[in-house]
């Protein structure tokens, strides 16, 4: 299955929404569009998770890569996942220490600081 990268603003932050397959081969689209939107001044993400079917490690450098852009510029990332296949590498990987994972767009929202926007 291929990834399906995609945004929008919800309650003044913008929102990754991804689906697929996050492997070596499609791993990039998902960096470019992190890259862009830091570049655009967005630096308080949520990456909305619950449509990813497969997460591999080139797929968690991409995250924590973001994860490092953010934080450079005072931003945050935040994770939507409930799928426990792909909740279980973050475990794995000790990444469920580094991202803050969320249930839902909305509790990620609501974990988010509001008035640090970059």
């Amino acid at each position: 299955m291929d990834l399906s990268v995609g945004t929008r603003e919800q309650g003044g932050r913008m929102i990754v929404e991804v689906s697929g397959e996050i492997d070596v081969y499609s791993a990039p689209a998902l960096r470019d569009q992190l890259n862009t939107l830091v570049a655009g001044g967005h630096h308080h993400l949520v990456v909305d998770m619950q449509g990813v079917e497969f997460l591999d490690s080139t797929g968690l450098g991409v995250l924590v890569g973001g994860l490092k852009r953010v934080r450079t510029q005072g931003g945050s990332l935040h994770l939507v996942c409930s799928q426990e296949r792909v909740l279980k590498v973050f475990r794995i990987t000790g990444l469920t220490k580094v991202f803050a994972i969320h249930d839902s767009v909305d509790e990620a929202l609501a974990a988010h600081p509001t008035d640090t926007e970059g």
